[in-house]
């Protein structure tokens, strides 16, 4: 476990892979911390520098006082890249991350050369939801939620399996304000027009089963990108890197292959 101090904000991080190798960067989603990819990662070929971090107010980084705006977060990435002496990665994004990875890549095309946009949009919802969203937070706690968000991130198989509660727990573990201030963060969030001017290898991922962002919206935002790839993973909801970690680790690996960031 290794810790960057930017300031204002102490993000955890973890490299795992080749320390001289080509920089694969993960951004996870609402709710969840660094582990969410750990299925993922084992099954990535060699030659990779693999990058995680949990975003603030999450998992072990620190959560920084109200209000966070998208910008923020997309500064919380570049700093820690910067931190890093990271340039040429593969940024990597699921969900809320997705959109950092969105933000990055418009912000910083010397540090991103490909973006895989996994289970995300240009915008998420409306700010009206997101709104409810975190004043259900802010004065009840994550717990009230769970049942419901379990439903909307896991297809129905998974949901059945014991494992559905270690993923649980991960929710309801995180930190009440955090989550909020994320929430917030969405809730202001609308990049069609900055990601229609993106002009990079792009691969999105999306669940058949996702409730959060359905495939035709992961699909109109991955569009936005000229020349871009989309992959339905099936018999997954929202976070298929748990559910189906073969088949994402196997197209994301021929994605890095088809851009020549690994031979």
């Amino acid at each position: 476990m290794q810790i960057a101090d930017l300031g204002d904000v102490q993000l955890h991080y973890r490299i795992d892979g080749d320390p001289d190798g080509a920089p694969l960067v993960f951004a996870n989603s609402l709710g969840t911390d660094l582990r969410v990819w750990d299925a993922v990662v084992e099954r990535l070929p060699a030659g990779l520098k693999v990058i995680r971090y949990d975003k603030r107010g999450h998992g072990l980084s620190s959560c920084p006082p109200a209000p966070y705006s998208m910008g923020a977060l997309v500064r919380d990435a570049e700093r820690l890249l910067d931190h890093l002496q990271v340039r040429d990665c593969v940024f990597v994004g699921l969900s809320i991350g997705g959109m950092i990875a969105q933000g990055l890549a418009v912000k910083r095309l010397d540090m991103v050369r490909a973006l895989v946009l996994s289970n995300t949009a240009a915008k998420i919802g409306t700010a009206e939801m997101w709104q409810d969203r975190v004043k259900a937070v802010t004065e009840q706690g994550i717990e009230p939620l769970a049942d419901n968000v379990m439903e909307r991130w896991f297809a129905r198989d998974f949901r059945a399996t014991p494992e559905l509660q270690l993923w649980r727990n991960m929710l309801v573990q995180q930190s009440r304000a955090g989550y909020a201030d994320c929430c917030a963060a969405i809730a202001g969030t609308d990049f069609y027009t900055p990601t229609s001017g993106l002009r990079l290898p792009c691969l999105g991922f999306a669940g058949a089963e996702d409730g959060a962002t359905p495939p035709d919206l992961v699909r109109e935002t991955v569009d936005l990108i000229p020349g871009s790839q989309f992959h339905l993973i099936r018999r997954a909801g929202h976070i298929p890197c748990v559910e189906q970690p073969d088949e994402y680790a196997n197209r994301l690996t021929q994605f890095l292959k088809e851009t020549g960031h690994i031979d």
